[in-house]
């Protein structure tokens, strides 16, 4: 996060990044038209009016129906229908250099495939220009095998036909990574502002009197603004809990584990936090617990300024007194 003082109004703000790979399965049409691209060939599919449709689909998109179980050879060339000019191409882009991403109506196909065009002049790119695949030299039975398209004056690459049949592809890895600039907000912002000082900062709403934490500036209940900052225990009571046993990339404790809704002293709406110090078969509903910190040297404007929570010695709360949290 950036690094206002709390007495000034700025908001925070800070670089996001969501990155993680997704594999999907692909069912008997995708899985024919991956395994077509490993050998250098560019599949679609026929509806039942006769429309061959590129990438291939399971249904009609005009009809809804099912489409057919046969497979039509199209290309490799084709036209460019319509297309944008990428000057300054990321990271995960397929080329590093400046491109053009188009619609391109495959010679024999209905329907126009989304793919780049590599001519690395953006005066060179016009609808109606005639293209040609360019292939990967190691074939993987993926989209990229097929790394982009170019002019077609420039020549059309020939594929060897591989000497053995390979397995079809039946599913497919895709990295998904999206990078953006958050901001919390001016609530949130004096949330994290408190975080960095060791505190727990809510705000009140104006007509009710409740107390939220994370504060988003407005009642939930009723939309009114929550102006009335309220400074919230670092104990609280468990009102529901969930034991982890099931591994993830991104966890980074011990499993099994606890994760729980706390209610914090002070406030009127449960705050989600690791439950550690405590065997699981002792974790309960009631149970009173307190924030442990890392050391105040670490602390900066994040919610990892708090280490888990644990329990302490007081007495469970009666489930009357927390049931509307549970």
């Amino acid at each position: 996060m950036s690094h206002p003082t709390p007495e000034t109004d700025v908001i925070l703000s800070a670089p996001h990044v969501l990155e993680y790979d997704y594999r999907r399965s692909l069912g008997p049409v995708l899985s024919h038209f991956f395994s077509a691209l490993r050998e250098g060939q560019i599949h679609g599919v026929k509806t039942k009016s006769g429309r061959v449709l590129v990438p291939p689909a399971e249904y009609d998109p005009e009809t809804g129906e099912s489409t057919t179980d046969e497979f039509v050879a199209v290309g490799p060339g084709g036209v460019v229908e319509s297309w944008a000019w990428v000057g300054t191409p990321r990271k995960n882009h397929p080329i590093a250099h400046p491109f053009a991403f188009a619609l391109i109506k495959l010679d024999g196909a209905d329907t126009a495939l989304l793919h780049a065009v590599d001519t690395r002049d953006e005066s060179l790119m016009a609808s109606g220009m005639r293209v040609t695949p360019r292939w990967a030299a190691t074939p993987e039975g993926g989209i990229t095998d097929l790394c982009c398209f170019v002019p077609e004056d420039q020549g059309v690459q020939t594929v060897e036909a591989p000497d053995e049949v390979s397995e079809p592809t039946q599913s497919i890895v895709t990295p998904v990574n999206v990078e953006y600039v958050y901001s919390p907000g001016k609530a949130a912002t004096r949330y994290l502002q408190g975080l960095k000082q060791g505190k727990f900062l809510g705000q009140a709403s104006d007509s009710s009197g409740l107390v939220y934490i994370p504060p988003r500036g407005a009642c939930p209940r009723d939309g009114v603004p929550t102006s009335r900052e309220v400074e919230v225990s670092g104990k609280g009571t468990v009102v529901t809990l969930t034991i982890v046993r099931v591994p993830s990339a991104n966890i980074t404790v011990d499993l099994p584990y606890c994760t729980a809704n706390i209610l914090l002293d002070g406030a009127d709406i449960s705050f989600t936090g690791l439950l550690q110090e405590c065997p699981l078969e002792d974790v309960r509903i009631g149970m009173r617990v307190e924030a442990v910190w890392v050391d105040s040297s670490e602390w900066d404007y994040s919610s990892e300024n708090i280490k888990y929570f644990r329990p302490i010695d007081e007495p469970d709360l009666p489930f009357s007194e927390i049931k509307e949290y549970c």
